[in-house]
């Protein structure tokens, strides 16, 4: 950590060359003395990935970046934020903690938080941040956070873990038994300090891989932002044997969208099939992740289109956890009734059909955009149709 960064001048001229071109700043350098130009370059690129995802540190002054990698393999504020309204106590140890978002928002609801992370100057820069943040409740360690337990006898209300998906010498993984640390090797000596851990994965992560590879697991969240998955958050409670609960949340500017049913449930139910009514309903990127197929026909009374479809009708418009829309008409799927329509520009989306959507686009020549919404997929007498709707 170049604490010269932190100089007045350098700050304006960081701030200032946020939207200007990196390769000719290169070129041009710069006259900082005991400041390098690719120093400088690091700290712009880093703080430019953190107007959006972290505004709260974008809108801080003096705040020290790391690399760019370490921003975009931290949690974003909204994520971190959601995280914090599922668990709270007296004290929680990170022992991954990297630039430390999740560890920010904990100390919200935590009275005390300890932020483990092995990388000296990423530990540095957390800390010298936090003071920035005014945030004083919070107690930084660079230290190996397994390492620290395996010394410690020190208690937890909670203990968090984001093991890393990138491994030394097989890349980026999936498995959590790939992961650095491997989270099932050490599961003991985290219920030794902690009764209740979360762990964050990636959302690649399989549900019953997961599920297979850990113990104890009460409760998984999925957390969408923007109807893109971004992250699995397993929790796990020391000795339980219940029913696992799947809660998602599809997170959007205004608003929070939750959907929570058991495993047990979605295995035991069947959903209930019809044609195609007045409704159309696509779950939510959270909901298909979770494969809640049954469970969310059986809790809001809305039928299947068919087995493998996922995609579900009514009469009645409901409420619904992802896109809604009104069917106008639907027909089978041939050339001479698309041709009937006359549609030569349209939202296009497949669910259950055999062919891609660039190849529907360019069978019809229908390009992308408009009012009108194209859903291709199989009924339940398994035939292929068009529904023709609107949102």
């Amino acid at each position: 950590m170049n604490t010269f960064i932190l100089n007045t001048e350098i700050q304006e001229f960081i701030h200032k060359h946020l939207n200007s071109d990196v390769a000719s700043l290169l070129l041009k350098g710069a006259s900082f003395p005991n400041v390098e130009i690719k120093d400088l370059i690091e700290q712009i690129e880093a703080k430019k990935r953190c107007e959006k995802k972290l505004p709260t540190w974008f809108h801080c002054k003096n705040i020290y970046y790391p690399n760019k990698l370490n921003i975009e393999q931290t949690s974003s504020e909204i994520t971190a934020q959601h995280k914090a309204s599922l668990i709270n106590g007296d004290d929680v140890i990170d022992l991954t903690g990297g630039f430390g978002i999740d560890c920010y928002y904990f100390s919200k609801v935590f009275k005390t938080v300890m932020h483990c992370e092995i990388n000296e100057s990423l530990s540095n820069i957390v800390s010298h941040n936090y003071k920035q943040l005014e945030v004083n409740n919070i107690e930084t360690k660079n230290t190996d956070g397994i390492n620290y337990l395996k010394t410690s006898k020190k208690q937890f209300n909670w203990i968090y873990i984001d093991p890393s998906r990138r491994h030394d010498s097989k890349g980026k993984v999936f498995f959590l038994n790939d992961c650095l640390p491997n989270v099932p090797e050490h599961i003991d000596l985290l219920f030794n300090h902690s009764k209740n851990v979360m762990i964050k994965t990636s959302p690649l992560l399989d549900l019953s891989v997961g599920i297979n590879e850990l113990k104890y697991v009460k409760t998984i969240h999925i957390v969408a932002v923007n109807n893109e998955v971004k992250e699995l958050l397993w929790v796990l409670e020391n000795g339980f044997k219940g029913d696992i609960s799947i809660h998602t949340v599809n997170i959007k500017k205004e608003s929070k969208t939750f959907f929570k049913f058991s495993i047990e449930t979605e295995k035991t139910s069947e959903s209930k099939y019809h044609p195609p009514l007045s409704y159309l309903y696509e779950p939510n990127s959270a909901i298909l992740k979770a494969g809640a197929f049954h469970a969310i026909s059986n809790q809001l009374n809305v039928y299947k289109l068919h087995k493998h479809s996922h995609l579900y009708t009514s009469d009645s418009l409901i409420d619904f956890p992802g896109r809604i829309f009104k069917i106008e008409s639907f027909i089978p799927y041939n050339k001479k009734e698309l041709k009937k329509l006359g549609i030569s520009k349209a939202n296009i989306t497949t669910r259950n059909f055999p062919e891609t959507v660039q190849q529907i686009r360019k069978k019809f020549n229908i390009k992308d955009g408009g009012n009108i919404y194209l859903f291709f997929t199989t009924d339940v007498n398994d035939n292929r149709i068009v529904l023709i709707v609107s949102k």
